[in-house]
């Protein structure tokens, strides 16, 4: 029995070296990267966003505002923490990350759209949390509840990396080319360059009475989310940026979704910015889908955005006055 019990330790003793070293390695690359959603979270945890001005929201928010236009026009620092292909649930989660290791921003400018308060099912993109998650209780939390991750790969080192092939592949692509890729993404911010596709025909073919659902814990959470930044005297404006006219109709009940949002507004006396019908919105030289403007698109909308923000006065504002 001892000698078993010798032979067993001797043998998980390169187990536990191999695992523990691997573990490392996989996630101070992976903390290192300015690949994608990587480059944002990592500013985020590297207290490198620091900006007076945040942008939260989804995709359309990561693509339709231009940081530095932003930061230029109004003279104070800001950085787009857009998360791509991810509603209110996971926005809030990078909100309160931001709080944790940054200085508090005074503006906050959040996008939304039709589906903002739903929840999605899949954890979309799972693999931009591989690197903090191992014990980390917010981003448990917020990402037990999708499928995605079981209890064990928030706790246990490793194993979470287990069939993330492509993900590895990545870290040892950046370690072996002498430069890093581009992470696409300008203090936040990703302009696209593409042209018109089919989406929005695809879309209302497979889709003829589509509606959204909102989610009641997102839609209570948004609503916290306000109270909060308020009683932090974080000032908030609500914005939905441009959307190509002939996609407005596709969410059936998009006009009760925008009344949510108003109602945000008037209850808590916030400036609501609806660009739904503004002359971008019937333009599709400024859109590479119904729901994302290009960097033409985007970067015309930002002027007209900062210029709207100039013009908006609030009391309490730190920023704009």
């Amino acid at each position: 029995m001892k000698k078993l019990l010798t032979t067993a330790f001797y043998f998980l003793i390169p187990v536990f070296i191999f695992i523990f070293l691997a573990e490392w390695f996989l996630t101070g690359q992976l903390k290192q990267s300015r690949e994608g959603e990587y480059a944002v979270w990592n500013d985020i945890f590297n207290s490198e966003v620091n900006s007076e001005i945040i942008v939260h929201g989804s995709s359309r928010a990561m693509v339709h505002m231009d940081s530095q236009i932003i930061s230029d026009s109004l003279q104070v620092s800001c950085y787009n923490l857009g998360i791509n292909g991810h509603n209110f649930w996971l926005q809030y989660l990078r909100h309160k990350e931001l709080l944790k290791y940054n200085i508090k921003p005074k503006l906050i400018i959040h996008s939304v759209d039709v589906f903002t308060l739903t929840k999605r099912p899949d954890l979309f993109n799972a693999e931009q949390f591989l690197p903090y998650m191992l014990n980390n209780e917010e981003i448990e939390y917020f990402t037990n509840s999708y499928k995605g991750f079981k209890y064990y790969d928030y706790h246990i080192p490793l194993i979470r990396y287990t069939g993330k092939y492509k993900t590895i592949g990545k870290v040892f692509n950046e370690l072996i080319n002498s430069e890093p890729p581009d992470s696409c993404r300008q203090r936040g911010y990703a302009p696209q360059d593409h042209t018109w596709n089919d989406d929005l025909e695809k879309a209302k073919l497979k889709f003829p009475d589509f509606k959204v659902q909102i989610d009641t814990a997102s839609y209570k959470l948004f609503d916290e989310y306000i109270r909060e930044c308020l009683a932090k005297d974080i000032e908030v404006v609500i914005v939905y940026t441009p959307e190509f006219i002939e996609g407005q109709d596709f969410v059936k009940n998009r006009s009760e979704i925008l009344g949510i949002f108003r109602n945000f507004a008037e209850q808590y006396h916030l400036k609501f910015l609806d660009y739904s019908s503004d002359a971008i919105s019937y333009n599709k030289d400024y859109f590479y889908n119904a729901s994302h403007l290009n960097r033409k698109g985007s970067e015309l909308f930002t002027k007209k955005l900062v210029y709207d923000l100039k013009k908006y006065k609030s009391n309490k504002s730190k920023v704009l006055n």
